[in-house]
């Protein structure tokens, strides 16, 4: 489809100063055949996402936030807002990440409202759904699925300030996931979705996988139609794991 697909490292709570280290490390790998054919993008905990973002400046690794709250300012103790994140230097952040909407209770109305945060800020909204294991089972994913990514998606969204990320909350962080067959039925109905929400919009957003993405399985998933990308956990920690799943591009 000509998209350039995108590569992004979610690093959840982890992370001290002395990761920052790793930035150099991805950088060092991040050359410039590399650059021309996708994008790098790691989300750092939040303390970290200022000195991150100006460790990558000129590498092109992009850097994001992993949340955000949908006012701009406010009485919100603890929260960031999504302008808060572009003033550190971020250029995107994920909302509704399955450990959100289990952790914290997250509907799709606060992840749409967190998403639309996100566009207000001139950040990229990157949308996480996905279904759980019971819901596989019972035969349910593409309902799910479809139902989170209508109630999620941000009004104004478009290809350029959209990402939609399918995780498979059974397959986060537990070294099981879909066979490519499976993907394929999920990234098909869900580019087909956002085809009749955003019209030829639609065909143009980024879809990533996420859920146990690891160099020796990037290559497969990767080439399934409809994968634009990954969003990434555990493994793009250590540069050496998260460049060698961005290598499944070369």
């Amino acid at each position: 489809m000509g998209m350039k697909p995108l590569v992004a490292g979610n690093w959840k709570m982890n992370g001290l100063t002395a990761a920052l280290a790793e930035i150099d490390r991805m950088a060092a790998g991040f050359d410039a055949a590399l650059a021309g054919r996708i994008d790098l993008m790691v989300c750092p905990p939040a303390t970290l996402l200022a000195a991150l973002a100006a460790r990558a400046t000129g590498t092109g690794i992009a850097v994001g936030g992993q949340d955000c709250h949908a006012a701009a300012s406010g009485a919100h103790t603890g929260d960031i807002a999504a302008e808060m994140i572009a003033d550190a230097g971020g250029t995107a952040v994920i909302v509704g990440h399955s450990e959100r909407r289990s952790d914290h209770g997250e509907t799709d109305a606060v992840v749409k409202a967190k998403a639309e945060a996100a566009l207000r800020a001139g950040l990229t909204a990157i949308v996480c759904i996905g279904e759980t294991r019971a819901e596989r089972e019972a035969g349910r994913t593409l309902e799910v699925v479809g139902g989170q990514l209508a109630g999620s998606l941000p009004d104004g969204a478009h290809a350029g300030n959209l990402v939609v990320a399918y995780e498979p909350v059974w397959a986060i962080g537990t070294g099981l996931t879909p066979t490519p067959a499976d993907v394929a039925e999920v990234h098909g109905f869900l580019r087909g979705r956002l085809v009749a929400l955003l019209g030829a919009e639609g065909s143009n957003v980024r879809i990533l996988y996420g859920g146990s993405v690891k160099p020796s399985n990037a290559a497969e998933l990767m080439a399934v139609p409809d994968v634009n990308g990954a969003l990434v956990g555990g493994a793009s920690l250590k540069a050496a794991d998260f460049l060698g799943i961005a290598a499944a591009y070369r």
